[in-house]
């Protein structure tokens, strides 16, 4: 086993690291969803129009999207620490500065720097798991990574009504300075700089996935809201272009044994391959659900939105129990039938809620509904996470943890598009209460697609077995 291929430090070293990168991922998460509260106010305080606003949020989740691929990469050449830290800097900075934006049009180009800090981050904290638990303890790490990215989607809405209605749509941005200064603190302590490798980032790679996965990204974000017209097909098909050169350059670079931004021989691991592909499907779902069911608890069930935020915590609560139980049985077990109850469990509950919710129904079968929704996520995000990622080799990771997030936020955009057409037309057929619940129908299309997914997963290729390799590993003076 080589250097790169050791993971780092004593298992007390190793969960104070998860715990500082938490930090950084859920304030990073956090904001996707805390902004869609202040909206309106924001909306109102600049006098803007709905379609300016509408990019306070479109702009930030571009700013994370696109540049992934190649910020995971990043953290392989100079260091995943450097590039967290980095990261966290840039997102809180850019957070105080949108506080105090004068202008609709200056807080939108500040929300783009925001988000790239962001980017910068988020796959640093998967590669970095990866690297200091031994594939033994991965799978509890994960978990307890997972159940932190469901508190930062269900938290958002209910800690944003509080501080808007406390202290205004600027205090949104205030909150997160606390939060990402005492993430930076703890990374200095905690992070440990891990050695690198020295892939040479490729400027033609580099350009082509931005026009690949931005072109995407906004083809599918604004394509409903501005009409679907005929100009959106040429960018599609500028994306297109982009995604074809992006594939050619990678599987040349491979083929001549220089570095690929992403390298062609993370996709011949199948346990890789199937981890991605049912990511995006439960990036699909995890974004989309949460709107037919906050429309449906206040306005069918006339819930306020700090009500609404309580009706749905029995999900964040059953996924707090079980994520760490769930990742040790992912370290132990193959992970097919432990993704396999996940998805299983998600799609009886989401045909139970779409079976219940009506306009008579009381708010205790929604949260039923909802529970069993979180028992099915959870068993879904520390297996999959960690039967993608625990044969891949370390200096892989960054690149690895970038196309893995890509998948699982693009993902995420095809959820809020679709779930919107699905509203839309099941409302118009059978009302707002009937409408909402149908909805839920695409949700079970998606889950079924990875429940199928998954069944392809195979046992782990190296034997999971030993403890965290000695703290050599981790090089205090090294470049991350």
């Amino acid at each position: 086993m080589t250097n790169l291929d050791r993971p780092a430090g004593p298992p007390r070293q190793a969960w104070l690291t998860l715990a500082a990168l938490s930090l950084g991922f859920f304030v990073s998460l956090l904001d996707q969803t805390v902004i869609a509260v202040a909206l309106p106010e924001i909306t109102a305080a600049f006098d803007a129009e709905l379609g300016q606003s509408v990019w306070v949020s479109s702009a930030y989740l571009l700013a994370v999207v696109v540049p992934l691929l190649t910020t995971g990469r990043l953290g392989d050449r100079y260091g995943h620490r450097r590039m967290f830290q980095i990261g966290v800097v840039t997102f809180v900075s850019a957070a105080a500065a949108c506080a105090f934006a004068p202008t609709i049009e200056v807080l939108i180009v500040l929300r783009v720097a925001q988000g790239f800090g962001s980017s910068l981050l988020m796959p640093q904290t998967m590669a970095v798991i990866n690297r200091v638990f031994s594939r033994a303890h991965r799978g509890r790490a994960l978990g307890v990574w997972g159940v932190v990215g469901s508190l930062a989607g269900l938290t958002g809405p209910l800690l944003g009504g509080l501080v808007v209605g406390a202290f205004g749509w600027r205090g949104v941005f205030l909150m997160h300075l606390p939060v990402g200064a005492l993430a930076l603190l703890l990374s200095a302590l905690w992070v440990p700089r891990l050695p690198t490798s020295a892939p040479r980032i490729d400027v033609a790679s580099v350009t082509a996935s931005f026009l690949a996965v931005g072109s995407a990204v906004f083809v599918i974000q604004q394509g409903p809201r501005l009409g679907w017209p005929v100009w959106l097909g040429a960018v599609a098909m500028l994306g297109a272009g982009a995604a074809t050169v992006f594939v050619s350059i990678q599987v040349r670079a491979s083929r001549r044994g220089s570095d690929a931004l992403v390298p062609v021989e993370l996709f011949r691991d199948r346990n890789y391959v199937v981890g991605v592909v049912s990511i995006s499907a439960m990036g699909f779902v995890a974004a989309a659900m949460m709107i037919p069911m906050m429309m449906w608890l206040q306005e069918v069930a006339g819930l306020s939105a700090q009500a609404a935020g309580l009706a749905v915590a029995p999900m964040a609560f059953i996924s707090m129990l079980l994520g760490p139980v769930v990742g040790v049985l992912a370290d132990r077990f193959h992970p097919r039938p432990l993704s396999q109850i996940g998805f299983g469990v998600m799609i009886a509950a989401f045909l139970f809620l779409w079976a219940a919710l009506s306009a008579e129904a009381p708010v205790w079968v929604f949260s039923a509904g909802m529970a069993l929704v979180g028992v099915g996520q959870t068993f879904i995000w520390a297996t999959n996470s960690a039967a993608a990622m625990r044969d891949l080799p370390a200096a892989h990771m960054g690149a690895a943890s970038g196309v893995y997030n890509t998948a699982r936020q693009l993902g995420s955009v095809l959820g809020v598009a679709g779930i919107g057409a699905a509203m839309d037309v099941g409302v118009r057929a059978g009302g707002l209460a009937a409408g909402l619940a149908d909805s839920l129908l695409l949700l079970v299309a998606a889950l079924v697609v990875g429940g199928i997914t998954v069944s392809f997963f195979r046992a782990s290729a190296s034997p999971v077995a030993g403890g965290p390799a000695p703290a050599s590993s981790a090089e205090p003076g090294g470049k991350g």
